[in-house]
């Protein structure tokens, strides 16, 4: 399966890198991280980025880190459309109060715009 990921600067994002790391050890997917950029995010996309390689170089999984550049979404969703991407993946996702699940303005337009199948890590 051809896996895109794709993280902004939060821990989530982190968690996220993480379990796809794990699957792609698991069951040999081709994996791309793409790094979107997010001001308002702890750590800077050159800061994603570089932690992205170490986690993959110590897993010992060989893949591909793009940065990506302009609006978060739009980015995501249009480096999808132009790779042949079975899944994009990415993280997103907190409960209210009442159980119910809310999704923030980036998850939510890549969930209503991608041109594949999303795997929303929680």
């Amino acid at each position: 399966m051809n896996v895109l990921v794709g993280i902004v600067g939060s821990d989530e994002s982190i968690k996220t890198l993480r379990r796809a790391i794990d699957r792609t050890s698991d069951v040999g997917d081709d994996l791309t991280v793409a790094v979107v950029d997010k001001p308002e995010a702890k750590r800077s996309q050159e800061e994603m980025a570089q932690q992205a390689r170490e986690q993959l170089s110590e897993a010992n999984v060989d893949a591909e880190v793009v940065t990506l550049e302009g609006d978060p979404g739009s980015s995501l969703v249009d480096y999808a459309e132009q790779g042949e991407f079975d899944q994009l993946v990415i993280g997103g996702g907190t409960l209210s109060p009442m159980g119910k699940i809310q999704l923030g303005p980036i998850t939510e337009f890549v969930l209503l715009n991608a041109p594949t199948t999303v795997k929303l890590v929680r």
